[in-house]
């Protein structure tokens, strides 16, 4: 039975940003919104040693362990399987979201959970593109080996009609799928006054990346954009993240242009480096809804992304599109574009904000989720 006070919430996802980026950023926003409005949440997380995660004193956590194999991927053994076994059958909670977090626990819970007599919802980060190239065929391979899984639980949360057409001809019952994109606190995320630019040595543009600093999200093409286009002593282009390409990247484009902070954990210090940016640039090969991109938008940014995943409908009239298979070429044709002509950022910004506020809000986002958990509780 559900809870007088609120609902009662299994949360199954990423706590480790360096682990899971923006899955672990997903699951640490929805939860915390979750609990102000009144719901209990349990978040069982994944422990692979030394992740950086921290304890939470307001909300229990559970920690199963688990051994990386391929980030994000990470094998989980028996004990853990059992100890989140238990915990369901003890009857404890309402229902189960899986952020699904590429464990192999994954496979099992479906019927885990019809076993026991809880509903699961499952949100669906996985990246993806429709065109032909390597990590298109990488990402689409995880779908169909997700889709049977995927088939058998209660609700399936994905982030735009693409991504849910492309679960139904891989044999997801539409009527078990809902859209409900990424949402971002655009109470916190807002444009507003930064000292970065004087921290940078009084920069005069300056563009910005932020997000893992992996093959696949392509920032050796805008390191290489940047210094083909050769723009003025004055800018900068700042690379927020760890990954596995950063450190080789930051040997190769060693200009003084070229900032690389690593991994910043603090919230206020990542939007006070996003409320300095005059555009941010994401040129993923591959996407679902990127977060970051969010954030840079809500912030007021004008923002350069690739038109892969989710990332092209939510863009798409607030900012500039780029299209993947040609990324150089337009890479540099941005970059020389908001570095002759500046003042086009105020207003690119300004569209990018309205974008935010209009369809990518939190708040809304949480209200509508908290509507479907009372669906599938029968609440």
């Amino acid at each position: 039975m559900t809870s007088a006070d609120g609902l009662r919430v299994a949360w199954l996802g990423h706590r480790s940003p360096k682990l899971a980026g923006g899955m672990a950023t997903y699951s640490q926003e929805i939860t915390e919104g979750l609990r102000r409005r009144g719901h209990r949440v349990t978040f069982f997380t994944l422990k692979t040693g030394d992740d950086g995660l921290q304890s939470d004193p307001s909300m229990e956590l559970v920690s199963l362990d688990a051994m990386p194999l391929l980030k994000p991927l990470v094998i989980s053994g028996r004990r853990a399987k059992r100890t989140l076994v238990d915990r369901l059958m003890a009857h404890d909670f309402d229902l189960v979201h899986a952020s699904f977090w590429f464990s192999s626990l994954d496979f099992d819970l479906p019927r885990t959970c019809r076993r026991v007599g809880i509903p699961l919802v499952a949100t669906f980060h996985v990246a993806f593109d429709h065109r032909l190239s390597v990590w298109g065929g990488i990402t689409n391979a995880t779908y169909r080996l997700y889709a049977p899984t995927l088939a058998q639980c209660d609700r399936v949360i994905v982030f735009g009609e693409a991504q849910r057409d492309l679960l139904v001809t891989l044999g997801v019952p539409p009527e078990v799928i809902r859209i409900l994109p990424n949402g971002v606190d655009i109470e916190r995320y807002t444009p507003g006054p930064s000292d970065w630019k004087s921290r940078l040595g009084e920069a005069g543009q300056l563009f910005v990346f932020m997000g893992r600093v992996d093959s696949e999200k392509r920032v050796d093409a805008l390191l290489r954009a940047f210094m083909v286009v050769d723009p003025p002593a004055g800018t900068r282009l700042v690379v927020v993240g760890q990954g596995s390409e950063r450190r080789r990247l930051q040997r190769q484009y060693r200009d003084p242009r070229v900032v690389f902070t690593g991994h910043v954990a603090d919230a206020g210090e990542r939007i006070g480096i996003l409320r300095a940016a005059d555009a941010f640039f994401l040129p993923s090969q591959v996407e679902g809804l990127s977060l970051s991109m969010l954030e840079a938008m809500a912030c007021g940014v004008a923002t350069v992304a690739t038109e892969v995943g989710g990332d092209g409908d939510a863009l798409r009239g607030a900012g500039i599109l780029i299209d993947p298979s040609q990324l150089d070429g337009q890479l540099e044709l941005a970059l020389r574009t908001l570095v002759d002509l500046p003042w086009l950022t105020g207003p690119l910004g300004e569209a990018a904000r309205r974008r935010a506020v209009e369809r990518f809000s939190l708040s809304a986002n949480l209200d509508t989720l908290v509507d479907l958990y009372g669906e599938v509780a029968g609440r």
